[in-house]
């Protein structure tokens, strides 16, 4: 008598795996464009470079969830997990954008470096577990969510709020006139409420896609303003190949890289308690082999995002909630829903329709998404015992501080070596390193169960 196949590994016909991979694919849709809009508008690159890098992004997301599902070589957790760019790396790399010295090209060095990291230190990452307990974890994902919220405040402006110009052979600063536009704060507003309105009366999948439906209908209104142009869409390529060092070779720096390892050390620590999430809600246990293979496709993902000129890739706790909400446990579909990022990767001119979406659009939905991940370190914090453990509270406090440093006053550092100001322009490794050395001061190091990871893990589906 042949054993039952285990609802992970069960394949469901055709029609149904490309309608739920599909609804994985629009669940993330609007996150995984996030990131290189975010960097390629940091770097000042031209539209065409900032859709290539939208293409590229989703082809190595394809890439990567397929990696994750299907499993290959020690790679792989096999579970329903969909990939998608950190955004707990884009802290470090915008600080490592706004170096002439690293720039695109050592971001790429530094991806690849962290991503041969993090599949050597796969193994051996749970080991590391007690040393991010809630306390530090959440502080973590607070501050996370509070750097982005710049960027969200930022493209609700429309734009930066200064622009650097060269007069009379000096570089200087000079307010953007657009800044601050009502017409663009009006889009941003009318993006928010629509999301808004859509999360507390719609239902079921309609309010899952409620970030990416309100980005679909402030554009709309863009075009009809005037202020979206098709221009560069018209003319995009229907067809086109993602090739590796589109951009040329990487370089390497020894400090963005270490910078790299540490954020990407964060990650996965991050996707333990996803996949151990996943695990209950699937019902197939997971050991610590099975745990090695999901943390190594995330460092072969992260490995392949800096070959294909994108970013450090980690599993999405969306699509994990994703999951317990639709109680779809198989891995085929988040195969289906890679395979079909991989098309979308192929496809310049859709890549080039999200990068014609103006700023203030992405304002309001920015708002709203960059909040979520502060929201969720808050409800992770909610989970620490700040009463009978008074430490907790100046963990906590003295990270938050030195997180907002770089926010705050982006010169504070000035003085310091050059070298470091990758590392001490984020705010997110900054709180990192601070939570971590302050939790182990005032509390030590203490085992952490299996029951508190999941708890985690629970609270950061909303991530």
């Amino acid at each position: 008598m042949s054993q039952a196949v285990h609802p992970v590994d069960e394949v469901l016909p055709p029609p149904k795996l490309f309608v739920l991979g599909l609804q994985h694919v629009l669940v993330m849709y609007a996150g995984a464009v996030a990131v290189p809009l975010i960097i390629g508008r940091a770097l000042k690159l031209p539209p065409e470079d900032i859709a290539f890098l939208i293409s590229a992004d989703l082809f190595a997301c394809g890439l990567a969830t397929l990696a994750q599902c299907l499993g290959f070589l020690g790679v792989g957790i096999r579970l329903p997990v969909m990939m998608g760019v950190t955004f707990a790396s884009v802290g470090p790399m915008l600080a490592m954008a706004n170096s002439p010295d690293i720039g695109l090209l050592g971001i790429y060095g530094s991806v690849i470096a962290a991503g041969i990291f993090s599949i050597t230190a796969a193994p051996s990452t749970p080991r590391l577990l007690p040393l991010f307990p809630p306390v530090v974890t959440g502080t973590i994902i607070l501050i996370i969510g509070v750097s982005l919220m710049r960027v969200g405040i930022n493209w609700a402006g429309g734009g930066l709020p200064f622009l650097t110009q060269t007069i009379d052979g000096k570089v200087v600063q000079v307010a953007n006139p657009n800044y601050g536009g009502l017409q663009g704060i009006g889009i941003s507003a009318f993006v928010m409420l629509v999301i808004v309105a859509l999360i507390r009366w719609g239902t079921g999948f309609l309010a899952n896609v409620a970030v990416l439906l309100g980005i679909i209908a402030g554009a709309a209104l863009a075009a009809a303003l005037g202020l979206m142009h098709f221009e560069k869409v018209a003319a995009a390529p229907w067809v086109d190949v993602i090739v590796p060092f589109h951009f040329g070779m990487p370089t390497f720096h020894l400090v963005p890289i270490v910078t790299m390892c540490i954020v990407m050390i964060v990650v996965m620590i991050e996707s333990l308690g996803m996949f151990l999430a996943l695990s209950e809600i699937t019902g197939k246990p997971v050991g610590q082999t099975a745990l090695a293979r999901g943390l190594r496709a995330d460092g072969v993902g992260t490995f392949i995002g800096g070959i294909f000129n994108t970013f450090p890739y980690t599993s999405f706790s969306q699509n994990v909630g994703l999951v317990g909400v639709t109680g779809v446990r198989s891995r085929w579909v988040t195969v289906m829903g890679g395979a079909i990022m991989v098309v979308l990767g192929l496809l310049p001119k859709m890549a080039a329709l999200v990068e014609a979406v103006p700023q203030v659009v992405l304002g309001g939905a920015g708002l709203v998404m960059f909040g979520m991940v502060a929201a969720t370190g808050a409800r992770i914090l909610t989970n620490v015992d700040f009463r009978t453990n008074r430490y907790n509270l100046f963990v906590v406090a003295i990270s938050v501080g030195f997180g907002m440093i770089p926010l705050v006053s982006p010169n504070f550092f000035r003085n310091l070596p050059h070298e470091l100001h990758p590392l001490l322009e984020s705010g997110i490794l900054l709180c990192a390193i601070v939570a971590v050395l302050l939790n182990v001061f005032f509390n030590g190091v203490k085992g952490t169960s299996t029951e508190d990871i999941v708890a985690a893990a629970k609270q950061a589906e909303a991530h």
